[in-house]
């Protein structure tokens, strides 16, 4: 291949000889020149290679810290029940079951486990999991940053994801954006390759990735956006027409198998799956506007968001297809789900590695790291351009990592942000239920958050008083109550649950719901208590889930 064919890939960090070399050089030097040695490079390979590892160790600590305190929230326990319903677990399958909202690549890893781990392990099982998909990112983003713009820049950015409040938060659950952020930063690590090399099997690879993203969680398509608008405006990544339809090829065989397997499951498969899309057309706005900017970039971390930003200011006008693709990598999916009604807060965890790649790269490009130089004990020579550097690294990274454990180290107040952690007194009052009310005993929540809780660890049919009786507005697998008054009155529901989390989002529901608690002579039977500061500073007990026992 010619060099003018060949897109080569730029990097930071300047070329440095072998350390073989440079000692035989310092060796025959000393032996002409007695005295203080000659400055040591040292910082080009050995230097990002520990920021590497202790951006390792470190991402696993937060990850792993306190792991399951708390029990899963209501996604995790769907995720993981469709996981008990690929394996046929006989409790836990017959209230979630397989075919819902999403493809199964994640259930499908998580069902491995349960041979081993049991129904009662599930929960730590699946984030386990996810943390292994969380550190496995970490370690894709080193090496994308690597090829792209040099060691430094790779190891730093590394640093920067493993300690970002965002990435923590989303890889410590049992969800399915972290394996997804995973699969796509891979793609995206495989087309950076394609481009230097030009080698269709890398080109492959990368729509194998997506492929796999996709089947993680379906919303990974819209990843694909930025690739298209990057062979658009960058002719010279597309000049072989060939290699791009052997990926869309692959790309179309990999998705194909979700509905595949929904067609091959006949029955109530692919309607409830068609009901799924109808659904999910017309759901109604969950949040304001302006909730993922007043989200996300505190979760990113304020510095790192800045760095990125004054990063791009600075390569105007070198601007190349890296910087293209990492800018669309993180605009065209903030734009998709900024349009889209429904709003979560992990939705968009897939731009992190982006987010820090361009803040490593500015770092890199501002300080000159890789150039660090020192010299031997009796006469040291310091360029003070990247010390300065990485005493910002330090800076940043400290302040990610303070932000982390202030988050994970932050007690319950007695509201609950969807997708952000797990739910406490969730598992505790599931298993209150599971042990202290009667086989085959109905349960009455506000919402369908706190029914798929109780159903993972109480193992009892659960009712969400919110579950719009209109098909358009409510999640198909959700069965509406429509006449609360007959049921309780037939002596159909036993037991209502009121949690402060879905009283938070639903004070109309929550009324509701202690009006029948009322109205049905409900008695207080158990009370999920968290320990947590008021407004004044003073340490409260803050009742966050009330069981009421209720007759005719």
């Amino acid at each position: 291949m010619s060099a003018s064919r060949r897109d080569t890939v730029q990097r930071t960090d300047p070329p440095m000889p072998t350390l073989r070399r440079r000692e035989g050089v310092l060796q025959r030097l000393g032996s002409r020149h007695p005295g203080p040695s000659p400055p040591l490079v040292f910082s080009e390979r050995w230097w990002p290679l520990l920021v590497f590892l202790f951006a390792t160790v470190a991402g696993a600590a937060l990850r792993l810290w306190e792991l399951n305190r708390y029990g899963v929230n209501s996604d995790e326990a769907v995720y993981l029940g469709q996981a008990a319903a690929l394996v046929r677990e006989p409790v836990l399958s017959r209230f979630f079951p397989l075919f819902r909202a999403h493809p199964l690549l994640y259930p499908f890893f998580v069902a491995g486990t349960i041979p081993i781990v049991g129904r009662e392990g599930l929960d730590l099982a699946g984030r386990l999991l996810a943390v292994a998909f969380g550190l496995a990112t970490i370690g894709t983003t080193m090496l994308l940053g690597r090829v792209l713009f040099g060691r430094w820049t790779g190891a730093v950015a590394a640093l920067f994801l493993a300690l970002m409040p965002y990435h923590v938060t989303v890889s410590r659950q049992a969800l399915l954006d972290g394996p997804m952020a995973f699969w796509i930063t891979l793609a995206f690590l495989a087309f950076v390759r394609f481009a230097a090399t030009r080698r269709t099997s890398w080109l492959f690879a990368a729509a194998v990735s997506f492929g796999l993203a996709a089947l993680t969680k379906e919303t990974a398509v819209v990843f694909l956006g930025a690739l298209v608008i990057v062979l658009a405006l960058h002719p010279e990544l597309s000049d072989r027409p060939r290699q791009l339809l052997v990926g869309c090829a692959a790309f179309a065989g990999i998705v194909a198998l979700h509905p595949l397997a929904t067609a091959l499951a006949g029955g109530s498969a692919t309607e409830r799956t068609s009901q799924y899309l109808v659904w999910q057309l017309f759901r109604r706005p969950n949040h304001e506007w302006s909730f993922y900017l007043s989200t996300v970039p505190p979760a990113l971390g304020l510095a790192v968001v800045g760095l990125a930003l004054l990063g791009l200011v600075l390569v105007r006008r070198a601007w190349t297809w890296r910087e293209t693709l990492l800018v669309t990598w993180i605009l065209v999916p903030a734009v998709f789900f900024q349009v889209w009604p429904t709003k979560g807060f992990p939705y968009l965890v897939a731009v992190a590695p982006a987010v820090a790649l361009l803040a490593a790269r500015t770092l890199a490009r501002l300080f000159a790291l890789g150039s660090t130089r020192v010299g031997s004990p009796l006469g040291y020579r310091v360029h003070w351009r990247p010390l300065l550097g990485l005493l910002s690294v330090l800076l940043i990274a400290g302040s990610l990592a303070s932000a982390s454990v202030g988050q994970l180290r932050a007690a319950a107040d007695g509201t609950f942000l969807a997708g952000s952690g797990g739910v406490p007194g969730g598992r505790e009052a599931g298993a209150w239920i599971r042990t202290h009310t009667p086989a085959g005993a109905r349960v009455l929540t506000i919402g369908p958050s706190m029914a798929n809780i109780v159903q993972f660890y109480g193992y009892r049919k659960a009712y969400g008083l919110s579950v719009s009786p209109n098909p358009l507005h409510r999640n198909p697998t959700y069965e509406p109550v429509v006449n609360p008054d007959l049921m309780l009155r037939k002596g159909d529901i036993q037991y209502i649950v009121w949690d402060a989390y879905s009283a938070a989002r639903s004070s109309f529901f929550s009324e509701k719901l202690q009006t029948y608690a009322r109205r049905y002579h409900g008695r207080v039977v158990h009370t999920e208590i968290v320990r947590t500061r008021g407004p004044d500073g003073q340490t409260i007990d803050l009742p966050v889930i009330v069981i009421y026992e209720v007759r005719p």
